[in-house]
């Protein structure tokens, strides 16, 4: 469990996001926490110097068709790395587990087939205060966090475009 700010980084230690093309699948379920983690890692991208345009937002409906979702953008838009968005919050039933682990070895799946790396930003918490926390709430915003995981990977991924080195 995090227990820090999770918005906090210095840019000064993160490749610069130019040339790079970022995917963004987020689920529908639970909107006021998934839209939150969409603007956080948008504004991460812009702030580590994507452009806009570079940027590619698709909605599915909810955190199970997330891995649809990223394979389909991996097959079609030509990014460099893909931000996987959604929210489960525990109930009473074993619906959770299912959820949980299909979209966690689903996007693990899709790192080993693909050479496109799916960030994993879910957020699966026991209560939905815990998902507001985390979604721009006092524990800063998972978004940003993974959305500075991407530009790393995707700085890996081109690391043969960008130099010998990642440079982080």
């Amino acid at each position: 469990m995090a227990t820090t700010n999770l918005s906090y980084y210095d840019k000064t230690t993160i490749p610069n996001a130019k040339t790079f093309r970022f995917g963004i699948v987020v689920s529908e379920w639970n909107p006021e926490i998934t839209q939150n983690l969409k603007k956080g890692a948008i504004e991460a991208f812009l702030d580590c110097g994507a452009t806009e345009e570079n940027i590619i937002s698709w909605d599915v409906p909810g955190s199970f068709e997330l891995v649809y979702g990223c394979k389909k953008m991996i097959q079609s838009q030509n990014v460099d790395t893909i931000i996987a968005i959604g929210n489960v919050i525990q109930g009473e039933t074993k619906h959770f587990d299912f959820v949980c682990e299909g979209v966690t070895q689903g996007i693990v799946d899709l790192n080993i087939k693909y050479d496109v790396p799916v960030i994993f930003c879910v957020l699966t918490d026991n209560n939905k205060q815990q998902s507001i926390d985390r979604s721009g709430g006092k524990l800063g915003n998972k978004g940003i966090e993974c959305a500075v995981a991407a530009v790393k990977m995707a700085a890996l991924k081109n690391i043969d475009r960008t130099s010998d080195s990642i440079g982080f």
